[in-house]
């Protein structure tokens, strides 16, 4: 059971909505902002090439790693409560990371802003969740949730390339905090707090088991990419598989587990949790590594790197807001089996991209990827949600955000990697990066021509790899997902029963009846 504070009134729940949707913005918008902001934090801090992938990976790392005991801790202690924690922490971390001195204690902020932004997003869901008891409105409103957390991803390097036209490289972090201020104001007055009437414990040692297992293993991974296969990588992998593993099996032999693992026998709910991953992988690398290509390559300015961006955020965006009117019905089959067909053609549309020239290549290809980014973000999180009862639904909306955020750090820690990979076996082994080769003073035209060549290629590799795993996974939906059991699908939603279970996902899979 659920206790509310306060009655919930169509115009709170419309003004709660507002709310919540600052820092959903906010956390989503900083896991992308420094993609063209990275070369002149390069020029301010000089990072080696690990502490600049550090730079971009910590903050995904430590979201997707904590998102899940914090979504059970809302669930049990207060949603309000923890959003207003959050809140105060992110500010204070943004502030710290735009004035930071060195590239350690960047990497230190962006950390925390993590842990904090981990705190946001499975509440704030869960709130919409409390103040959308009906499927329809609650999938309405997931997707203009979803649409502000596309929004942020797509409008991040677009808002750090205009603060750049005019400010130093730390406004990309200093402009979160007037946000914050006014959420921590406006919060208390229109939310109100929500909690589980039985809340149970948080078991301490499954957030230590999680948190680490994940941040090992993903560190292994990345660290054995892009600096070659050694011992301490591969131990750390190893063992944060072992403590995963771990993790795992405790979770089913505990009463309140932090994930729920029973839900993952629904073969639209898996599906979905891993639509949540790809897509966002697919994007953070090829985001990244555009705007280098963008800069770098062609050599356009930051502004108008960040303009042509625009284009494939308005479609990320507007397909977030119409996906619930949509899935209502095509049915979830339909939209999750598009989204990684589209995303695949969209990719491949960088392929004709070169060293001499391709902006128009990348505008169409943000375009027609866009239309599959948005669906997924607003399918993974309608399905997860809607897959558990209300007082679960912070820990379900979680689990929903943590492969979001997982597939924004992975994907820069592998694809990355395998672009720097690529970049150093077909480079001219003068620097690690392109960023630092380019800096060299004594550096020739062919050897720059060399460069930048190398970079496309590990470009032009990261597309094709991403390409076929959306290809391979659109081909499993296909075949693995059920058309139709009979059972309408409400506005894309599954329904939970009265005594707190919940209805299968797969049996919303069909067009509405009738």
């Amino acid at each position: 059971m659920t206790k509310h504070s306060r009655p919930i009134t169509p115009w709170r729940a419309r003004l709660g909505l507002l709310v919540v949707l600052g820092p959903v913005l906010l956390v989503s918008m900083d896991g992308s902002i420094l993609f063209l902001a990275m070369p002149r934090v390069s020029e301010a801090l000089a990072p080696t090439a690990d502490q600049a992938l550090w730079i971009l990976d910590i903050y995904g790392f430590l979201v997707g790693s904590f998102l899940i005991a914090f979504g059970n801790v809302g669930d049990r202690f207060g949603r309000l409560r923890l959003l207003m924690i959050g809140a105060a922490l992110f500010g204070v971390a943004s502030a710290s990371a735009a004035f930071a001195p060195s590239a350690e204690f960047l990497i230190a902020s962006r950390a925390l802003m993590g842990l904090a932004g981990a705190t946001l997003l499975p509440s704030a869901l869960a709130v919409l969740s409390e103040l959308f008891p009906d499927p329809r409105k609650r999938a309405q409103a997931i997707g203009i949730f979803a649409a502000a957390f596309a929004a942020g991803f797509a409008i991040g390097p677009v808002l750090g390339g205009v603060l750049l036209e005019s400010f130093w490289w730390g406004s990309v972090f200093l402009v979160n905090v007037p946000v914050i201020v006014l959420f921590l104001v406006s919060a208390p007055i229109l939310l109100g707090e929500v909690r589980s009437t039985a809340p149970g414990r948080v078991d301490a040692l499954s957030v230590v088991l999680s948190a680490s297992g994940l941040l090992l293993a993903i560190y292994g991974v990345k660290n054995a990419a892009a600096e070659g296969v050694s011992p301490f990588p591969v131990v750390a992998m190893v063992t944060g598989v072992l403590i995963l593993t771990w993790f795992t099996r405790r979770q089913s032999r505990l009463t309140q587990p932090l994930i729920q693992f029973s839900l993952f026998r629904d073969r639209v709910f898996t599906i979905a949790i891993i639509t949540g991953l790809l897509p966002l992988a697919a994007w953070s690398s090829i985001a990244y590594l555009a705007g280098m290509y963008l800069q770098s390559v062609l050599g356009l300015e930051v502004l108008f790197a960040a303009l042509l961006a625009l284009p494939g955020a308005a479609v990320l965006t507007a397909t977030c807001v119409i996906t619930p009117a949509v899935v209502g019905r095509i049915g979830k089959r339909t939209a999750l089996i598009l989204t990684h067909f589209s995303i695949a053609g969209g990719l491949l549309l960088m392929i004709p991209a070169g060293v001499g020239g391709g902006t128009g290549w990348y505008v169409a290809s943000t375009a027609v990827a866009g239309v599959g980014y948005g669906i997924s973000f607003a399918v993974v999180a309608d399905t997860a949600v809607g897959a558990v009862p209300v007082e679960r639904a912070g820990a379900a909306g979680a689990l929903a955000e943590t492969s979001n955020e997982l597939g924004n750090a992975l994907g820069i820690a592998l694809l990355g990697s395998l672009a720097a990979v690529i970049f150093r076996i077909q480079g001219p082994e003068l620097a690690p990066t392109l960023v630092d080769t380019l800096q060299l003073p004594s550096l020739t035209p062919a050897a720059a021509a060399q460069a930048k060549a190398a970079f496309v290629a590990g470009l032009h590799t990261v597309v094709v790899v991403a390409s076929l795993l959306h290809l391979a996974l659109g081909l499993v939906s296909l075949r693995w997902l059920p058309r139709r059991t009979g059972v309408a699908e409400q506005s894309g939603a599954s329904e939970v029963r009265p005594e707190r279970g919940r209805r299968s996902v797969t049996e919303t899979m069909g067009r509405p009846a009738g």
